[in-house]
């Protein structure tokens, strides 16, 4: 049986509806076994800044310590349900801890390729490629090395700003949303890294906004489902999955979220 580790953080999202990504946590995990979450109970206080360029640094820091306490020392593949996209930060860590050779794919309609000196919001979800490179707040980012650009694969991609365009030149692959309409192209450019086991990243906003609706800001001309459960699989395989991480859904009201379910779940068992 799959592992998940709820956690529905929502200080690093730059979006109104911010608070809305614990619900759509929440409403994710009401659809999983009971005997496979575990569920971390966040702080939902703003937190501060702390003169560092990131919003609500102080509460992301101590969401940060509980995330590395959760998923210290597991063995399986575990997939974090977040919240916003800075919970796989913590994730990839501590995949990478015990996995040598760790490629990360990047699905995600926004490259979060920013740094507390180039976001124009301030907000960490924005920058969370940037801190698994080790490019990023202190206290919130990985070491440097511990997943090199040669081993990042962006994928479906199609919001970037100039600051982001030019460190996205460094990664390994990036793989545009028609290419994943081919369901090897994923993974080809994954095998072509040479990674040993791959973690997933999959921000729900990188389906095309039809497909589902509950997001913080939807992008047009994303992927639809049936293609990127297709490139999943195929992923999976092609190279072993060692973790993975699915966020964004911020469901509008619950009946907007039960609208929203059946496709996100799709997505999940493509993971787990």
């Amino acid at each position: 049986m799959a592992r998940f580790v709820i956690a529905p953080q929502w200080q690093g999202s730059p979006s109104a509806r911010a608070m809305m990504l614990v619900d759509g946590a929440q409403a994710i995990a009401g659809d999983l076994p009971r005997a496979a979450c575990v569920t971390l109970e966040l702080p939902l206080e703003a937190g501060e800044a702390l003169e560092t360029g990131v919003r609500r640094y102080s509460a992301l820091t101590r969401i940060r310590s509980q995330l590395d306490e959760a998923l210290a020392g597991r063995a399986d593949p575990v997939v974090v349900v977040g919240g916003d996209c800075g919970v796989s930060v913590a994730a990839i860590g501590a995949v990478a801890a015990r996995t040598s050779g760790l490629a990360v794919v990047w699905l995600d309609a926004h490259p979060d390729l920013n740094t507390p000196e180039t976001s124009p919001s301030g907000a960490f979800a924005g920058m969370a490629l940037s801190a698994v490179l080790g490019d990023g707040p202190e206290g919130l980012s990985l070491p440097p090395g511990t997943i090199p650009p040669s081993r990042v694969v962006l994928a479906g991609t199609r919001a970037l700003d100039d600051a982001e365009t030019a460190r996205a030149a460094d990664l390994a692959a990036r793989v545009t949303a028609a290419q994943l309409a081919e369901p090897t192209a994923l993974a080809d450019a994954v095998a072509a890294t040479g990674a040993s086991a791959v973690f997933v990243h999959v921000d729900l906003d990188v389906l095309d906004p039809a497909a589902l609706g509950g997001v913080t800001a939807p992008v047009p001309f994303g992927v639809d489902v049936p293609q990127l459960v297709a490139a999943l699989q195929r992923l999976r395989a092609t190279v072993p999955l060692a973790g993975a991480a699915i966020t964004g859904f911020a469901p509008a009201n619950p009946a907007a979220a039960v609208d929203d379910l059946g496709a996100i779940l799709r997505v999940v068992g493509a993971l787990a």
